[in-house]
């Protein structure tokens, strides 16, 4: 997997990935930029829930549960003495569906978490993650 990042104008920049796509970085008018795109530590934890979130969507899936909506959000708590750097991250996985399991969801809330997701070991080694798990009957 490669990816690159290229500076367009002003503080404002543009990362691409093996797949040709691309998406547009930029730093905070507070710090000198045009707020018009995703700052570095934003894709992390996005990357981070998709990468955690698709991987539990389609375990319980596979286990037969009856998912009508999902959603994962991320939270990140930072220090004063240096932004960006995380000193928690809260993970909570959202399920909406028809009589859903919370065994079923626990699990592959934890399957994905220790065999498919390689940004949460990454994220793990470094600050503590809480994972929160909620089913709504849909």
């Amino acid at each position: 997997m490669d990816a690159k990042v290229t500076w367009s104008q002003r503080l404002s920049f543009v990362g691409t990935a093996d797949s040709g796509f691309e998406v547009p970085l930029g730093v905070i008018k507070d710090q000198g930029g045009d707020d018009d795109g995703f700052r570095p530590m934003e894709l992390l934890l996005i990357g981070l829930a998709g990468c955690t979130g698709m991987d539990a969507i389609s375990i319980m899936q596979k286990k037969g549960q009856d998912v009508t909506a999902f959603e994962v959000r991320v939270h990140a708590d930072r220090t004063d003495q240096h932004p960006k750097v995380f000193t928690s991250i809260v993970i909570e996985y959202v399920f909406a569906g028809h009589n859903l399991d919370r065994a079923a969801a626990e699990r592959s809330v934890q399957l994905s978490a220790e065999r498919y997701c390689p940004a949460q070991a990454l994220f793990k080694k470094a600050v503590p993650i809480e994972m929160i798990i909620t089913l709504n009957e849909a």
